[in-house]
């Protein structure tokens, strides 16, 4: 006999995008009393098919501030025309003091970047790239950067036709 009560463990729905916490900070408010802390949160989310996100949000405590960071990011999302795994051409963003240069890369080559432009673009789906960081090394800068020269690709068709 079948106890009603026990049932099956129900299976996890995979989440629509998937998160990384790019930075950590806690920022400090100086008021009369003292100081009052609280946390900014940076975060990239993305579903690895084309769209990428990023937000930054402060809150109390550090769960707050990603909750906060995640619906911002959701709120920033943006779509990226694929070539295969690669972008279709070279493309350069500065934003801020932060410069950008991403480059397409032969099949097999992987992801060369370095720490926020990496977790941006392999969010996007991009498997072979070649990017430059330069100027700031602020990620959230950096990041804000990738997705801005990611927003100025052009479809791969347009490329193809441009060059013929």
């Amino acid at each position: 006999m079948v106890n009603k009560n026990s049932r099956k463990p129900k299976k996890r729905e995979k989440p629509e995008f998937e998160q990384k916490l790019l930075d950590l900070a806690r920022v400090t408010r100086v008021v009369k009393g003292g100081r009052r802390f609280r946390f900014r949160a940076t975060l990239v989310i993305g579903d690895r098919k084309g769209r990428v996100g990023v937000g930054v949000a402060k809150g109390t405590d550090v769960s707050d501030a990603i909750g906060k960071a995640f619906n911002d990011a959701k709120k920033n999302i943006i779509s990226v025309q694929l070539a295969q795994n690669t972008i279709s051409h070279d493309v350069s963003k500065k934003l801020g003091s932060a410069k950008v240069l991403l480059k397409p890369a032969t099949e097999g080559r992987g992801i060369i970047a370095g720490g926020a432009v990496r977790a941006v673009v392999d969010f996007v789906g991009i498997r072979d790239i070649v990017s430059k960081s330069l100027g700031s090394s602020n990620k959230l800068n950096v990041a804000r950067a990738t997705v801005a020269a990611l927003k100025e690709l052009k479809a791969p068709r347009d490329v193809k036709q441009k060059a013929q």
